[in-house]
């Protein structure tokens, strides 16, 4: 079987993208990233969602993004809350974490090249985005130009890098759609910014709100508990 490397957060979308992967019949090898994010929930159900789908291996790798700072999510900054429909100004919003789709797709990038494997597997999404710049697709067909110009395959033309992203245009309730079909436990899923102490989501932060719209337009339940 072909082998392909997956980011894996432990939210909604990576854990969709890790099923589609599952479907396509690739052997599974989940990259999770402990980058000084504002809690380790996320770890936690990351874990549980690659043991569910059976991953060949899943690498936890420690960066710290809180030394560079500029998001709510690796400084000290008051995540938003309570924007209906999420972020819906043209502002890039400051829960975007300078880079960090770049620097992910950089190590998943090494650890495919160490396996000799061509395909790797991100769960960005242009449509409910909240307006990140690293979730376009333009950005990841010029990451993919730069991976084959970058590796030793892509020099010597054994072969090509491959950046997958299945739900780039879906919307949030098409994702959760897809993966109900797949049989995903979104149980296992972690999606807010700013969690409570307890690791209830917050119910009130943009994460959380896409989420709670897109289970409400999909007809699914969201099986996870809220704090708000």
């Amino acid at each position: 079987m072909k082998k392909a490397v997956i980011l894996l957060s432990g939210g909604l979308d990576s854990a969709t993208c890790l099923a589609i992967a599952k479907s396509k019949n690739y052997d599974l090898y989940a990259l999770t990233f402990r980058y000084g994010q504002r809690h380790e929930f996320e770890i936690g159900t990351a874990k549980e969602c690659a043991r569910s789908q059976r991953v060949k291996n899943h690498v936890i790798m420690d960066i710290d993004l809180r030394a560079f700072g500029g998001s709510a999510l690796t400084d000290n900054i008051d995540v938003p809350k309570d924007r209906i429909g999420g972020n819906t100004s043209d502002e890039i919003p400051i829960t975007y974490v300078p880079a960090r789709n770049t620097i992910f797709l950089s190590f998943a990038l090494g650890y495919s090249e160490s396996l000799g494997c061509d395909d790797i597997f991100i769960g960005v999404n242009a449509l409910d985005y909240s307006g990140y710049p690293d979730c376009r697709p333009e950005y990841i067909s010029a990451f993919e130009s730069m991976s084959n110009l970058a590796t030793k395959s892509g020099v010597t033309g054994k072969s090509s890098i491959k950046i997958h992203t299945p739900l780039i245009n879906m919307g949030k309730h098409e994702i959760i759609e897809t993966g109900a079909a797949l049989g995903v436990d979104y149980s296992l899923t972690h999606s807010c910014y700013d969690p409570v102490e307890s690791g209830l989501s917050c119910g009130r932060c943009d994460a959380c709100i896409l989420r709670l719209q897109g289970f409400k337009k999909a007809g699914v339940i969201d099986p996870i508990r809220y704090a708000n």
